[in-house]
């Protein structure tokens, strides 16, 4: 740690338990010059966001941020330059983020959204009191590695599944759909897996993720050891309750990090996640690279290396028709916002449709005519 840093560290201790670090000492720079001063974004709400400062978590306004463009507002997990006093005081700037969670909004637009920023771990909170869906958690992954977050699948409520066996298996099963990625069963009951989780998350900033009722706000409650956040029932029937967290707040843990816990996602659209999604079936992709053409679709291409696993009983046939129904709606929600590219795939599909027409010709042979 250079003097330099040490210097700030000890004016700027209060940050250091919510991230700061010598990189963002140095990227502050140009705004300490300024009189401004740092802090990181606990919380947004209706324009102003609540901001842990040098001088304790004060309350911002965010008019001097506020962009065109939706991937750009002020987020939790934001590094921001406020004020350095004043009624009101105001963001005036935010740092360059390093990671941002981003999905896809359900607006006619197409526009993003960031669910977190400056995140080093993505936990994907997968709810055992319902069937496992292993698509919903591959979407998730995707989501995730796009982010530029280290993934982790957390199975809560594993106090609900009795057989140890049982349990071992689910396990093995996220694990097959998640390759490369974490699993941890965790009930936040009996306490199973959280002093683990805790100590995985301890250095950096962590984003709860999932659906309603996946358990988040009580796991949250569990890491952060006390009651911070409001829990509510869920239905036995589904497995499904109200959104108990209505904004994201981010919170620091006793063992070290800080987590930004999120109300629970409907709907998961991704987000320009192609490289994501690669990595989220990086074991397709790995086979993908013995195709003997560059551009195999992996449909009915001759020499297809990726067929030919799912013939041979190596790559199971429900993570190939995942990882196609991601990359589709992928390119189509890309597509809704680049015109060339809409292009591209109106003339993709009209190659494909007279190829399929071809071929249909070529079947039936020359037809007599009457």
């Amino acid at each position: 740690m250079s003097n330099a840093f040490s210097d700030a560290a000890s004016r700027h201790a209060v940050l250091v338990p919510y991230g700061w670090d010598e990189e963002w000492e140095a990227a502050f720079g140009p705004y300490a010059r300024q009189g401004l001063i740092p802090g990181r974004v606990v919380r947004v709400d209706r324009g102003q966001c609540d901001v842990v400062a040098p001088d304790g978590t004060v309350r911002a306004d965010t008019e001097f941020v506020v962009p065109r463009d939706p991937m750009k507002v002020v987020c939790t997990g934001d590094w921001a330059a406020v004020d350095a006093g004043g009624e009101p005081r105001y963001v005036r700037a935010l740092l360059p983020r390093r990671t941002e969670v981003a999905r896809s909004t359900s607006s006619k637009r197409s526009d993003g959204q960031v669910l977190a920023a400056n995140v080093d771990h993505a936990v994907i909170a997968v709810s055992l009191a319902a069937e496992l869906d292993l698509g919903r958690v591959e979407r998730f992954v995707a989501l995730a590695w796009e982010s530029g977050a280290q993934p982790v699948v957390v199975l809560t409520k594993a106090d609900l599944v009795d057989d140890p066996g049982a349990l071992a298996h689910l396990v093995a099963d996220v694990e097959t759909a998640a390759p490369g990625v974490q699993v941890l069963a965790v009930s936040a009951t009996t306490g199973q897996g959280v002093d683990v989780l805790g100590a995985l998350l301890a250095a950096g900033t962590s984003v709860l993720l999932g659906q309603s009722g996946a358990g988040k706000s009580t796991l949250a409650n569990a890491l952060v050891g006390e009651d911070v956040q409001d829990v509510r029932a869920i239905r036995d029937s589904d497995g499904k309750g109200r959104h108990t967290t209505t904004t994201r707040n981010l919170l620091p843990l006793p063992s070290g990090g800080a987590l930004i816990d999120t109300p629970g996602l409907r709907g998961v659209g991704l987000w320009d996640a192609e490289g994501g999604v690669a990595q989220a079936f990086a074991e397709i992709e790995a086979y993908a690279a013995d195709c003997r053409f560059h551009d195999c679709a992996h449909e009915t291409e001759p020499g297809c290396a990726v067929l030919a696993a799912v013939e041979d009983g190596s790559l199971p046939p429900r993570r190939l028709d995942s990882y196609r129904k991601l990359l589709r709606e992928n390119a189509y929600l890309a597509a809704r916002t680049d015109a060339r590219l809409r292009s591209e795939m109106r003339r993709e599909w009209k190659q494909r449709q007279a190829l399929g027409r071809h071929m249909v010709e070529r079947k039936r042979g020359p037809q007599r005519k009457p």
